[in-house]
């Protein structure tokens, strides 16, 4: 934008109007996120147009004089767009009108995948893969590269037999050291052509479990790489017959062997017509951009436009497994739909949820109509929310929901009061990923809930509830609990959450008494860990997270001190990084005195209350995930030297570096991951501390070698090797060697001992 303003000083980039492409295939959260990024970035006038579309648009732009001829004949074309990292099919229909009648599911596959799997096959050539070798993420990066430059020179126009292609070694000679070795153009043509334009079927259906070099960056990538499977699955699934022609676009078909590969099994599976008809283009590269710029003067009548409204439908899920279409298919931008005829009983002040679907296939659903929730509606990220409002005696507002598809393309959704004339925004979750309904569904209550309820009533109520005769002493609070729920281990999500509401409300009365604050603090953390699964965390873990400012009462007490660092630990991972910088910035003064390499009765003091507890403040400072990696390099040395001075007798140092040093977070983004090299570093510290004895050393080292299938976090093969002799010299669980051998999910045992707690009943692994 800067660049542009300085090209342009009388016309602002955020002043004009712009168009920006997304695949066809985005759902509408990640629409959603694209119009977020858009206003953050400061433009004031935008709209969203798919890529395939702007493709054709740049087709019929380029040839207006003669698109009549150029499309004689023709009623159906499938626009096959193959990107860098996606594949997206669409069909429009030119004749009797101009409109798009379908597109395809979103699929995470293509050239960079490509590149992928021709790099790995000379890799294997590069390094010994019997030794379990392999390139480092820089030298690996480079092989891509060059991988990417032999295809598209093999099969390009007069192809050589053969390409040379090599990795600088990773040495101090700077001149003449490297990896290398030939690629050969029948070789790229089994992996690329064979391997993702194979020839098949009409009838084939993408396979599933088969991966081919789909997961160096851990991506969703699409389980069948065949984009010719795939294409056909998509035709057979809306059923429009047979195109009469083709429009590809993306730089894979700069090649022309893999274009006419794939017109070629296309056309195939209709032998007794025309082969299909290859609408030209003038640039792969710039057609989607052109064809943009193209749609912003057809938006202002210079030009035909597409039609066919919006590709997806879009349901509200309803009790039963049902669903309410509240967009059909098609519906044009700018109309709203009022489904006043549908009343939903909310409760106001509470957690509740809508859950979404949207489905591209042939159904038809009118805006009202209530359907099945089948295989063919695809669920989104539900709406969780909290309306706030005047409730009324009965405890419900009834209300209805009012839905627009905007100029832009994104969805407006609204739940409007049948009683007053409040109405509230539904807003789309943009954290987070698309949960299953078993873990967000919001369930009933035991039928002793109510007791609970009340037994923590009497010891954090108000005066009338002092003077009850049924009163209880905070001591006993956890027995009466189990009592009438069950075993706390058995308390599933929604009981938890539930309880953490009663807890909530007498939480300006847990300072009566050490033991009330003491098992306050234990309660709340334990009915809110591991502060995220369930419908509204984030807005239990902010309510909470004002607790922390307000320090503790009796704090001469080194108890209540470890219950509220171990409270903190348990809620973690649903803290904002805000939060969690502000509880890491009192931690740190502390934790350096205490850790510091001189001992701690000789270094400065720091103002103020001194926390007890440190072994829980060590752990609470290793479970932010929050935090920079910088930051975390500093804490790890730390404890990696109180880990040397403490072998064999233990303490919290190796859990806390090996949660420190993860290769994956429980729950934190891998941007903040501390790089391997650090990890290699207290891998082998760790590695010596359970050679003289430190048992917990053992499970850390799994955090630290275990295999991501991203280069540029795993630790080295030789340190790797180390980790799996030890872990199998151990006898350890199964699952410990999968996790340093296999790119594997983290079993729910393991995530517990990753967490230093028990999870909930219901949280899925």
């Amino acid at each position: 934008m800067e660049a542009w303003d300085a090209a342009h000083p009388h016309a602002p980039l955020a002043q004009q109007e712009v168009v920006i492409t997304v695949p066809a295939s985005f759902d509408e959260v990640a629409r959603a996120l694209t119009v977020n990024a858009a206003r953050q970035a400061k433009f004031e006038k935008f709209t969203l147009v798919e890529e395939p579309q702007a493709a054709f648009y740049d087709f019929m732009s380029r040839r207006r004089d003669e698109l009549e001829r150029e499309v004689e004949g023709i009623r159906l074309v499938v626009i096959v767009d193959v990107g860098g990292g996606t594949t997206d099919f669409t069909l429009v229909e030119i004749s009797p009108t101009l409109r798009r009648v379908a597109v395809g599911e979103h699929l995470v596959l293509g050239g960079d995948n490509m590149d992928a799997a021709i790099a790995r096959v000379a890799e294997q050539r590069l390094v010994d893969p019997s030794a379990g070798r392999r390139l480092s993420s820089t030298q690996w990066s480079q092989l891509v590269q060059a991988a990417r430059v032999a295809k598209e020179v093999l099969l390009g126009e007069r192809a050589p037999e053969r390409y040379h292609v090599s990795v600088a070694t990773e040495g101090s000679r700077l001149v003449g050291n490297a990896f290398s070795t030939e690629l050969s153009r029948t070789e790229l043509e089994q992996i690329v052509l064979d391997g993702f334009f194979p020839r098949t079927g009409r009838l084939d259906v993408p396979r599933h479990g088969t991966r081919v070099a789909l997961q160096e960056l851990g991506l969703p990538y699409a389980p069948d790489p065949a984009i010719t499977r795939q294409l056909a699955g998509f035709l057979h699934t809306h059923n429009t017959g047979r195109p009469d022609a083709i429009l590809l676009n993306g730089g894979v078909f700069n090649s022309a062997r893999i274009a006419s590969r794939l017109v070629e099994v296309v056309s195939g599976w209709w032998p007794d017509a025309p082969s299909l008809k290859i609408l030209e283009h003038d640039s792969l590269e710039l057609a989607v951009a052109r064809g943009a710029a193209y749609y912003g003067l057809v938006r202002h009548g210079m030009g035909r436009r597409i039609g066919g409204g919006t590709a997806h439908a879009f349901y509200v899920g309803l009790e039963k497994n049902r669903a309410v279409c509240i967009i059909p298919r098609g519906q044009e931008e700018g109309d709203t739909v009022d489904l006043s005829g549908r009343t939903f009983n909310l409760r106001v002040g509470r957690p509740v949820q809508f859950p979404l679907f949207t489905s591209t296939s042939e159904r038809v659903a009118t805006s009202g109509e209530i359907v099945p929730v089948a295989d063919d509606l695809h669920a989104l990220p539900p709406i969780h929310t909290l309306l706030k409002g005047e409730e009324p005696k009965t405890g419900q507002i009834p209300v209805h929901l009012r839905a627009t598809l905007t100029p832009i393309g994104t969805l407006e959704l609204w739940c409007v009061s049948d009683v007053s004339s409040e109405q509230w925004r539904l807003e789309f979750e943009l954290r987070g990923s698309t949960t299953s309904q078993v873990e967000t569904v919001i369930e009933s209550m035991p039928p002793r809930f109510t007791e609970a309820r009340a037994a923590i009533e009497r010891v954090y109520g108000g005066k009338s509830a002092l003077n009850a005769s049924a009163n209880i002493s905070p001591k006993q609070l956890w027995r009466s609990l189990e009592q009438t729920l069950g075993s706390r281990e058995q308390w599933r999500l929604p009981v938890l959450r539930e309880l953490w509401s009663a807890l909530l409300a007498g939480a300006g009365r847990r300072r009566r008494s050490a033991d009330h604050e003491r098992i306050h603090f234990q309660l709340t953390g334990y009915t809110l860990r591991p502060g995220f699964g369930y419908p509204l965390d984030e807005w239990r873990c902010e309510q909470t997270a004002a607790f922390f400012s307000q320090g503790i009462q009796h704090h001469q007490l080194k108890q209540v001190w470890i219950e509220f660092w171990i409270m903190w630990r348990r809620v973690a991972g649903g803290l904002t990084e805000e939060r969690q910088m502000e509880i890491w910035n009192y931690l740190k003064p502390h934790l350096e005195r205490q850790l510091a390499p001189i001992h701690p009765k000789q270094a400065p003091k720091v103002k103020g209350i001194q926390p007890e507890g440190l072994d829980e403040m060590v752990r609470l400072a290793a479970a932010l995930e929050h935090l920079p990696a910088s930051t975390k390099c500093e804490l790890g040395d730390s404890i990696a030297q109180r880990l040397k001075e403490s072998v064999p007798s233990g303490g919290p140092w190796a859990w806390a570096l090996g949660r420190i040093g993860a290769r994956i977070p429980l729950y934190g983004s891998v941007h903040k991951t501390v790089d391997p090299e650090k990890a290699s570093q207290w891998l082998l510290l760790l590695l010596h501390a359970y050679a003289a004895g430190v048992e917990s050393a053992l499970f850390a080292i799994v955090q630290l070698a275990r295999l991501t299938g991203d280069r540029a976090r795993d630790v080295d093969d030789d340190i790797r090797s180390r980790a799996v002799a030890a872990v199998r010299a151990a006898q350890a669980p199964p699952s410990w060697e999968r996790l340093l051998t296999e790119v594997v999910a983290m079993e729910a045992a393991d995530q517990a001992r990753v967490f230093g707690d028990t999870l909930p009943v219901g949280l899925a692994a």
